[in-house]
């Protein structure tokens, strides 16, 4: 199997002992077929000095495709973890967090790992002219590899979300979800290359306040998970026309509007189903289907499994 560079002694570019590890928190999720991640954040000691670093591994067993991952490491210096983050004390609504003796110094190391079977509902089919991001995400390139990633201002604002969201629960998982979509987005476009976008195509987008309404428009998408709205219906909450939001939200996020509510939505039915042990009724009726066939042929389209089969794995 490639064993790819441990990113944390990258970044503090020499070993790192166990002893020196203080784990502060950790969060991990491994369901099959989906993104598993782990986040998990250190108290940062006082002599270390580290570079913030990013790095796709790209996984390929030509005997095993069944194998083939690409996963996303990154090692994060700088922030902080509050040790009584459940409850709010007077120096964070006073904004003293620099003066608080419960908050500490931290690095933090994130990754998500992506599986073919779950890549394979973002890539195209192959054509002749296929870009290498795709060649990629079909896992048609065949060696191994690790590349070295610089993080630019969206994947910082990604990544510094993941570490200070307040979600917990379901909520936390719809979450991820869509943050780790969106990393995977700009980690693809930073390998390739490409330059953090200072225009955009659709002139519309220089305006901040029309960026802004799609966002918010991908966070009514989440927060309606179980409640499916017609574009028309997104349109009004966020105050844009419709065919701004359609072409405003495929050029800030790479994807269709029903691409991306379908693709969390599944997500968040395996999250259901394989680690809160809802049934497939339960899952249907939560997720806003009318039928159990009708969930039962979305998920299987999405995932390649009928939902009873996922607990299988």
């Amino acid at each position: 199997m490639y064993e790819a560079p441990d990113i944390l002694m990258m970044a503090y570019k020499q070993p790192v002992m166990q002893d020196e590890l203080a784990l502060l928190d950790e969060k991990e999720r491994h369901i099959p077929g989906s993104v598993q991640y782990a986040i998990k954040r250190y108290n940062k000691h006082p002599q270390w000095n580290l570079d913030d670093m990013g790095m796709m591994v790209y996984h390929y067993k030509k005997d095993d495709p069944g194998q083939n991952f690409l996963e996303l490491r990154f090692c994060i210096a700088g922030n902080v973890y509050c040790r009584k983050k459940e409850i709010e004390c007077n120096s964070c609504k006073l904004s003293a967090s620099p003066a608080c003796s419960e908050r500490i110094d931290t690095v933090d190391v994130l990754s998500f790992r992506f599986l073919s079977v779950h890549l394979s509902q973002f890539a195209k089919p192959r054509k002749l002219d296929n870009t290498l991001s795709e060649d990629i995400l079909n896992f048609k390139h065949v060696s191994s590899f690790s590349k070295v990633l610089s993080l630019c201002g969206r994947t910082r604002m990604v990544l510094e979300a993941l570490l200070s969201h307040s979600y917990t629960d379901s909520l936390e998982n719809i979450f991820i979800n869509a943050q780790s979509q969106m990393l995977l987005l700009y980690s693809l476009e930073c390998m390739l290359g490409e330059k953090e976008v200072e225009g955009f195509q659709c002139k519309f987008l220089a305006n901040e306040s029309d960026r802004e309404k799609i966002i918010k428009a991908r966070e009514v998408l989440l927060q309606h998970i179980g409640e499916p709205l017609t574009i028309k219906e997104l349109s009004r909450k966020v105050a844009i026309n419709e065919c701004y939001l359609k072409k405003g939200f495929k050029e800030m996020f790479g994807t269709t509007i029903f691409d991306f509510y379908q693709s969390q939505r599944m997500e968040h039915a395996r999250y259901l189903l394989y680690e809160k042990g809802l049934s497939v009724t339960e899952v249907s009726v939560m997720l806003g289907y009318s039928s159990i066939s009708h969930f039962s042929t979305a998920f299987k389209k999405h995932t390649g499994l009928k939902p009873c089969e996922l607990l299988l794995h």
